[in-house]
């Protein structure tokens, strides 16, 4: 009888103890009631209407196009079963979120949210619905400026991304799939993301459950301020899956600014093509860890091709910010303000050098010369695990290649060229920082290179892109 006493104590303790272990852990994590009672009334829902100028050709869109319809319509014809309003214009609509920005009316929401868009409705927390004036918008950032006439109203509080740091908590206010008012809540991720063909926005990834019609709504720290705005997913399926992202605030701010004053976007630019430092490209240039940008072309007539700045050049620091990936270049260049004087860190031939340097617009289009094909046979060799072959004049002039530059690959065979990643009709024009014109010159290069070293090669594909890729001597 002790012995179940005992054990019933012991059990009764343990869970005791457990419990109090449970709400110690659960009284840690924070409560976001004050938040979003504080923020509600700041957060908007957003949706447009674009008019449909075509009207729908299926003038009978309740019948199914069978038998017995083609039988009435030999004694009726189409008029007896026309819908009326189906030969009227339609209009689509698209819905997303948005915040106040500042109490006399302005809105911040993304630029797809309200792209195209022939009328933009902004509908506040108090159900008031208000049309709204575009002031800006700025595709390659994502981010739209409207202003509203209205009063009473309560602006956000903005605070600085600068300063988040990953683990910690935030949440998301929106209205997804229409659901106004919907709070969800994370931690960040990562910080810095660049994404595909969105090269100016350092991107907030967080676990948020963010979906369809949360676009543009706001992303708070703790402290109930604005440190992003919930802009994309990563989905295969179109909900969510644990992958939200978000413009950081400080981005935003100076968007939002540019959009006030003149409703577009100025950003620097450098005037260049750069890809990343590989592991085996840092070896080839004598790096002993990869970092940086490096420089594969320079655009003719851009601001790079009247600076020192050389094909090859590894960007370390831009305006004393250092550059670890090359995908942290552009956003830096792109924030810079264009006609600043800054200093650029650049390893070249192994040794640290400063290029004092002006920073110029980056034009809405930068124009790409089309490359001809070329289609001439020539003396070729088998080296490396490829075939090379000369290229003659008339192709080199086709190419845009000047000084009598350039072998082509003909045929990649084997490694290691293949494992060096080269392409068939790749032009390369350079090796380990030195031109070559023909075979002869690149073979010569090779053969005073020791085994197991990595070369690098300045290459062009078919496109005119221009990229470095290192190659294993062996």
């Amino acid at each position: 009888m002790k012995t179940l006493t005992k054990n019933i104590f012991q059990a009764v303790l343990f869970i005791f103890i457990l419990s109090n272990e449970v709400f110690a852990e659960n009284a840690n994590l924070p409560d976001f009631t004050k938040l979003v009672e504080a923020n509600k009334a700041s957060i908007v829902n957003i949706s447009t209407v674009r008019k449909n100028t075509k009207s729908n050709q299926n003038t009978n869109p309740e019948l199914r196009n069978d038998e017995l319809n083609d039988f009435l319509k030999k004694f009726f014809g189409d008029k007896g079963f026309e819908n009326p309003e189906r030969k009227k214009p339609r209009n689509s609509q698209s819905m997303g979120s948005g915040f106040i920005y500042s109490a006399n009316g302005y809105i911040i929401t993304n630029h797809h949210v309200i792209a195209d868009a022939d009328q933009i409705i902004v509908k506040l927390n108090d159900k008031r619905e208000l049309d709204a004036k575009l002031i800006g918008s700025d595709p390659s950032s994502d981010i739209a400026l409207l202003k509203i006439k209205a009063k009473n109203l309560k602006p956000v509080k903005i605070g600085k991304s600068e300063n988040l740091k990953v683990g910690q908590w935030v949440l998301a206010i929106g209205s997804p799939f229409g659901f106004e008012s919907t709070v969800t809540a994370g931690i960040v991720s990562a910080i810095g993301r660049s994404l595909p063909n969105d090269n100016y926005v350092p991107f907030i990834q967080t676990d948020v459950a963010i979906n369809p019609g949360n676009s543009g709504g706001p992303l708070f720290n703790l402290d109930g301020e604005v440190i992003g705005i919930n802009a994309q997913i990563f989905s295969r399926s179109g909900g969510f899956m644990g992958l939200s992202f978000a413009i950081p605030m400080d981005v935003a701010n100076n968007v939002v600014g540019q959009l006030k004053r003149s409703g577009k976007v100025s950003r620097g630019w450098l005037g260049v093509y750069i890809q990343e430092v590989t592991n085996n490209l840092a070896k080839s240039f004598g790096m002993k860890n990869p970092s940086g940008a490096l420089i594969s072309k320079i655009i003719p007539e851009g601001p790079a091709s009247k600076s020192d700045l050389k094909v090859g050049d590894i960007i370390l620091k831009f305006d004393n910010k250092k550059i670890d990936t090359s995908s942290s270049l552009p956003p830096i260049v792109g924030n810079t303000k264009v006609g600043k004087n800054v200093k650029i860190e650049i390893l070249r031939n192994g040794v640290k050098k400063n290029i004092n340097f002006k920073v110029q617009e980056l034009p809405i289009q930068v124009a790409e010369k089309k490359v001809k094909k070329i289609n001439s046979e020539k003396a070729s060799k088998k080296i490396l695990g490829m075939t090379l072959e000369n290229i003659s004049d008339q192709d080199r002039k086709n190419l845009g290649i000047a000084n009598k530059l350039g072998v082509r690959v003909k045929e990649v065979s084997g490694n290691p060229a293949y494992e060096s990643g080269l392409l068939k009709n790749d032009i390369i024009y350079q090796i380990s920082g030195n031109n070559i014109q023909n075979i002869e010159e690149f073979e010569k290069i090779i053969k005073k290179m020791k085994k197991g070293e990595f070369a690098s090669l300045l290459v062009r594909r078919s496109q005119g892109n221009s990229l470095y890729l290192a190659i294993k001597i062996e």
